[in-house]
């Protein structure tokens, strides 16, 4: 993983160095806003389209959503709880909520778990997203930014609207449609589709470089950026192990979804802080701050999960019962 790691972190650096030095002086974030934008409403649903028609899609998918929703779920219940120890203003509270409970699924999470265990990982992780942290970012999510911060817009609109503006979803239900009545793709879809998802991974990559903004340390922040890189890299992924070994999930399947609750925080909750006046600076910080970190606790908890014995895992699926 170390090795997958490493190349992984090229593309990154790409971006990280693009937002330095400005070529043609095209803002960093301005580029990050294109690359997401095509990645979110052409390549992506490409991908999803390809991957779900093909995929094996039974009981085990709505296991692996169930996983994903409750993972997410006790980082918000689990951080909510520990910020009432630390200092903090409302807004950086928020903040700090969104950053522990929603993980970087798939802009990481995707590349990462398909060059360490196989193609096979691509479904895993599209149904963790758009069936399980996807739905609950665009409705417990924004409900905890609206607590902590203000609404923006002049109209406020309902928690799960966002879901119907959603084309990666809207390509999950057409692909599942399509999954249950056996049908195969033909080699005139195929190809393009096969060509769109290419982009995906490079692309996904290279807009997390860019989103990376080291300058938003603030020292006074120190004991909560430590709080929140501890829950996010640590304790929300020792939940998933016990959760993902209560469903019955093992070997690398457990491992996936283990490393799937471990990845660092999500870029997207720069825009649900901007949108509701959380501390958006203190956000990109832990963005960048938990990225980092996950360049060693990722391999830690790869390596981990392969060491638990049976008896163990046998245990939590008991108690789970």
């Amino acid at each position: 993983m170390v090795a997958v790691m490493g190349q992984m972190a090229i593309l990154i650096f790409a971006g990280v160095f693009w937002r330095i030095i400005k070529p043609g002086g095209l803002d960093a974030d301005l580029m990050r806003k294109a690359l997401t934008t095509l990645v979110f409403n052409l390549l992506m649903p490409a991908m999803v389209l390809m991957v779900l028609w093909q995929a094996n899609i039974g009981f085990e998918s709505v296991l692996i959503a169930l996983y994903g929703c409750l993972v997410v779920l006790a980082g918000i219940i689990l951080f909510v709880v520990l910020t009432r120890f630390l200092r903090c203003g409302p807004r950086t509270r928020g903040a700090a909520i969104l950053a522990v409970a929603f993980p970087n699924v798939t802009y990481l999470g995707l590349p990462l778990l398909e060059q360490t265990f196989g193609p096979w990982t691509r479904s895993l992780v599209i149904q963790i997203d758009l069936f399980a942290v996807m739905p609950v970012a665009l409705t417990v999510g924004v409900l905890v930014a609206r607590r902590f911060g203000e609404e923006t817009g002049a109209h406020s609109r309902p928690a799960w609207h966002s879901l119907l503006r959603n084309p990666p979803l809207w390509s999950a239900f057409a692909a599942i449609l399509l999954n249950r009545t056996g049908l195969t793709i033909p080699d005139w879809l195929l190809g393009p589709l096969q060509k769109l998802s290419a982009a995906v991974v490079p692309l996904m990559l290279i807009s997390l470089g860019l989103g990376l903004r080291l300058e938003s340390w603030r020292w006074h922040n120190a004991a909560l950026s430590a709080a929140v890189i501890a829950s996010r890299l640590a304790l929300v992924p020792l939940l998933g192990l016990a959760l993902g070994a209560s469903l019955g999930f093992t070997g690398d399947k457990l491992n996936a979804l283990v490393l799937e609750a471990a990845m660092p925080s999500m870029l997207l909750g720069i825009v649900f802080c901007d949108r509701y006046k959380l501390d958006t600076a203190f956000y990109a910080m832990s963005v960048a701050l938990t990225t980092l970190a996950a360049a060693v606790s990722l391999p830690l908890w790869h390596h981990q999960v392969q060491l638990i014995p049976a008896s163990l895992l046998e245990m939590a699926r008991i108690v789970g019962r």
